[in-house]
């Protein structure tokens, strides 16, 4: 009988260590943010490969009347026929799911609309996915570029200079100045850049200014 007694007693005392430790378990979860906060908010399902050119002489000289920094490769957009005529109202109008997407560095990818492929004279528009985090290699146009940012935090290397802004904001970059941002938020950053040119392209120079920069 002091047996049966003694192997309940036990039984309780578990069952008890149990529910506490369930208890404390769901105090955490709910106290802990979601876990999607670095997911994507748009598709990136639409991954391309980038074409990578060697620079040339010509590029090289080009690079040198701008800054010091040595030119790695160019990236581009692989080559697809032009649009339609434009005849339809389908024709001006592309959801954002059906855009090539690329991923220029670690934890950034881009949708892109290069204008000569969309019935566009003189435009490129590119839409990121920034996880937190995330940022692409310092890299020049030879063209200008604005950005645009609605929601959130990035720190930005613009030539020999490096400041963070706080969404919303917009960035002027101008032509063969070498930059690069990090998204310094909590959430993935969806960055608008902005292009007067035709097609997508940019230089990657060998230097990176975030390695040993604290975010903030």
């Amino acid at each position: 009988m002091r047996n049966q007694s003694h192997f309940i007693s036990y039984l309780f005392i578990i069952v008890s260590i149990i529910s506490c430790a369930n208890n404390q378990q769901e105090q955490t979860e709910a106290l802990s943010p979601p876990d999607d906060q670095a997911k994507e908010t748009f598709s990136i399902d639409g991954l391309v490969d980038e074409v990578k050119r060697v620079p040339d002489s010509i590029m090289e000289q080009l690079h040198a009347q701008h800054h010091t920094y040595k030119v790695l490769v160019r990236g581009s957009m692989p080559l697809t026929p032009k649009a339609s005529e434009m005849k339809h109202w389908k024709d001006h109008a592309i959801a954002l799911d059906n855009l090539p997407v690329i991923n220029p560095g670690p934890g950034e990818y881009v949708h892109v609309m290069e204008g000569y492929k969309n019935g566009y004279n003189n435009l490129v528009i590119g839409i990121t996915e920034t996880f937190p985090g995330g940022a692409p290699p310092m890299h020049t146009h030879e063209g200008e570029e604005s950005h645009v940012l609605l929601e959130g935090e990035a720190l930005y290397a613009l030539g020999d200079t490096i400041f963070t802004m706080k969404a919303p904001f917009i960035v002027n970059i101008p032509s063969m100045v070498p930059h690069a941002f990090k998204n310094v938020g909590e959430k993935t950053a969806n960055l608008v850049v902005i292009f007067p040119t035709n097609v997508w392209e940019y230089d990657v120079v060998d230097y990176f200014p975030f390695e040993d920069r604290d975010n903030r």
